[in-house]
């Protein structure tokens, strides 16, 4: 991703944003759109919401444990938590009755494209970075390489997400008939788990190069993706059905979080104490799922 977002003139956090953030959460778009041509389409609500909850509960808080020094040098409040904020907010009013239409998931699409564009266009300059040679501006890189090597690899990765996706559907939808557990509980857990392993791997790995700004970007890049993109194109296959049950705990839980993380990175920086709070929070939540705590 580095070596792709070099080659572009991007900077760490850009890069944590258009290109890690977006490559993570294939397997919450893949996975959504499978299950919606299969008729199940609670599991993509369960999926993006509790991906967007286990990305700031798990990976942030994760990220908070093991990196030293957690600093963040780009300044998100300028754009970044703004829009995760109305993101998250516009994707909550929309599905507070019950479902997702159509025209609701064509303008979580236009905003996403509007965020792309606004973000490319308004670089914020920022400090040098592990893994890149910047210019002034952070933006004009040297030293370029070929990328056709890491292109590659993204799309035999894609072709492997693709199967895995299938699968993990047709799996969840067995699990939930054999056992009688709702399809949108093992998406909101299990799932969301699992389609979020590339953002932890990608942030612990980040996190130990002392690349704060690429974890961070990831993070906030795979969430406002899942909110607009991952719910907005499988609602252009069919209208997306939202259980009661997400609306009165996952969906609250899903703001909270982003509240507390827009809170959390507003002074720059993330210490080992809010880490291990937010871990905390997270096995309360998947416990309150699971129905193991009350």
């Amino acid at each position: 991703a580095e070596k792709i977002g070099l080659n572009f003139g991007l900077s760490a956090f850009l890069t944590g944003v258009l290109i890690v953030g977006v490559g993570t959460s294939l397997p919450e778009l893949i996975s959504s759109i499978l299950a919606t041509t299969k008729g199940v389409t609670e599991i993509v609500i369960g999926n993006v919401l509790g991906s967007n909850i286990t990305n700031i509960f798990l990976v942030l808080g994760i990220a908070g444990l093991i990196g030293k020094n957690f600093t963040i040098k780009h300044d998100l409040m300028r754009v970044d938590i703004p829009f995760l904020l109305s993101a998250t907010l516009l994707m909550s009013l929309m599905i507070l009755d019950g479902s997702f239409s159509m025209i609701e998931g064509i303008l979580c699409l236009l905003a996403f494209i509007i965020y792309i564009i606004f973000t490319v266009m308004n670089p914020v300059p920022e400090t040098k970075s592990i893994g890149f040679e910047t210019s002034e501006n952070n933006k004009i890189p040297t030293n370029k390489k070929p990328i056709i090597k890491e292109l590659t690899f993204i799309i035999v990765s894609s072709a492997g997400i693709f199967l895995g996706a299938k699968y993990t559907v047709d799996s969840v939808i067995a699990i939930s008939s054999i056992l009688g557990i709702a399809t949108d509980i093992i998406a909101l857990t299990a799932i969301a788990l699992g389609t979020s392993l590339p953002e932890v791997l990608v942030t612990i790995s980040a996190s130990r190069r002392g690349n704060p700004e690429m974890a961070v970007g990831n993070i906030i890049g795979s969430n406002i993706f899942n909110g607009l993109v991952v719910m907005g194109i499988p609602s252009l296959i069919a209208p997306l059905h939202i259980p009661h049950s997400i609306i009165i705990f996952s969906l609250p839980t899903l703001i909270a979080a982003v509240f507390i993380y827009s809170f959390m990175v507003y002074d720059k920086k993330i210490n080992q104490l809010e880490g291990g709070t937010l871990l905390i929070f997270y096995f309360y939540f998947v416990g309150r799922i699971l129905g193991i705590m009350g």
